[in-house]
């Protein structure tokens, strides 16, 4: 047996790749190695660093050794992965999150898939989803450690016909502007044009080659409110443009979130059905706003809160500065301070640097940023939900994240549109209807 040492927490290289590594090798026994590999505590190094070593089983040993090559690591680093992730190893049966028991009633694929907003909010209705993709290997523990399974990587290189059938995709793609240069060219020379001529190099092109390869029933896009106005415009007419030609209904919208969560939080949602499939796309509706009101930011705060979340006197003195400079120039820049009765502002992914976009009053001391557990619960995620990673990683993921319970309104009113009596409609091109993108 081979044995190697390793300092505890430290973390070099990549992540297990499910697609590439033993464990499918294994029939997808998610727990293989964590069964095989025997972490032993050793004795402390000169610089009192704790170490612990790893057994490994010659029967594993040359496969984890080719792994590492492949990945350009050495396999001291590749053990380390475990050691520092060891907890995240679970099986899908030791999932955070409740899944739905019975008969799924839909099937549905998972892109740029964070840490699972849109996953829980698509299961909580009855969905299974059969594939995830997320490139991002901090997000991936996350997923991981709550729903049992880690999403496959980079999108662009993942090939579509490999992507399980299924009846819904979601996904919320990046904002990237497009080229026209090629798409003007054609035009001039009076040739066709596709979604690949207008789309290629970006993410949003390979949303389109799965839709073109899958034809899933219906599927649902999110992205920030901005996506309108983003390059003049361009780039959602883009957008539109090519998802009507691939022969979808749209209907789209600017949600605000604040009737589902205690956050003003506005996203676009683009929600596009094929005619083919679908007996009346037109039945669609968006969801209505809570009948139960506003929520407040009493509802998630936490009545213990670790000290170390409070602003330092340096912290607190240069925001309350930057915000005085901005103010007498006439900006709006600065600091967002609220009580227990407030609705905070939107969680950004910017949230770890500083928390001023939403500072919390804390009685006579500074005031203090929200805890990671709170920014969940800002997102509607459940007490389940798992943070698996560091307190800086777990903003960024929250604040990257989507409205779980927003998402699973939407879920609701698609499902509801695809369970109607399936039959060929008369009109079977696609179109488009904005609903003047009104705001909730």
């Amino acid at each position: 047996m081979g044995m190697q040492g390793k300092k505890v927490g430290s973390s070099i290289g990549p992540l297990f790749d499910q697609k590439n590594s033993y464990l499918e090798e294994e029939k997808n026994d998610f727990s293989y190695r964590n069964k095989m590999l025997t972490i032993i505590p050793m004795a402390s190094n000169k610089q009192n660093e704790h170490l612990l070593g790893v057994r490994i089983p010659e029967e594993i040993h040359l496969t984890l050794k080719k792994e590492a090559k492949e990945k350009g690591v050495p396999l001291q680093a590749y053990l380390g992965d475990i050691i520092a992730n060891r907890s995240s190893i679970i099986t899908p049966e030791q999932r955070a999150l409740p899944v739905f028991r019975g008969t799924p009633k839909f099937k549905f694929i998972d892109l740029f898939a964070g840490i699972g907003g849109m996953r829980y909010g698509f299961e909580q209705v009855g969905g299974q989803c059969v594939f995830s993709s997320e490139w991002d290997k901090y997000s991936q523990i996350t997923y991981r450690s709550n729903f049992g399974d880690t999403p496959h990587g980079d999108i662009t290189k993942i090939d579509e016909n490999s992507i399980p059938d299924h009846d819904i995709l979601v996904g919320g793609f990046p904002c990237q502007p497009f080229s026209i240069a090629g798409v003007s060219k054609k035009n001039s020379l009076g040739r066709d044009h596709g979604f690949k001529d207008k789309t290629q190099g970006t993410l949003f092109f390979d949303v389109c080659r799965i839709i073109d390869a899958k034809r899933p029933s219906a599927f649902l896009l999110e992205n920030v409110k901005n996506l309108c106005s983003h390059d003049k415009g361009n780039t959602f007419k883009v957008i539109v443009d090519t998802l009507t030609e691939m022969g979808y209904r749209l209907h789209c919208k600017i949600i605000d979130a604040r009737s589902w969560v205690p956050q003003h939080r506005e996203r676009i949602y683009i929600v596009g059905f094929d005619p083919k499939k679908v007996a009346n796309p037109d039945s669609f509706k968006f969801p209505e706003p809570s009948k139960a009101g506003i929520h407040k930011l009493g509802d998630i705060l936490e009545d213990r809160v670790d000290p170390k979340y409070t602003l330092s006197d340096k912290l607190w003195n240069y925001l309350q500065a930057y915000a005085q400079k901005h103010r007498e120039k006439g900006n709006g820049f600065g600091f967002g301070l609220f009580g227990p009765n407030d609705v905070a502002r939107t969680l950004s992914a910017r949230y770890y640097k500083d928390g001023s976009e939403i500072l919390i009053r804390n009685g006579r001391k500074n005031p203090r940023r929200l805890t990671p557990r709170e920014c969940a619960r800002l997102m509607g995620f459940p007490e389940e939900f798992r943070i698996a990673v560091s307190d800086t990683q777990a903003y960024k993921q929250f604040g990257n994240s989507v409205c779980v319970p927003l998402i699973k309104s939407l879920a609701l009113s698609i499902v509801e549109a695809l369970e109607q009596q399936k039959q060929k409609p008369k009109n079977r091109s696609g179109s488009y209807n904005e609903e003047r993108l009104l705001q909730l």
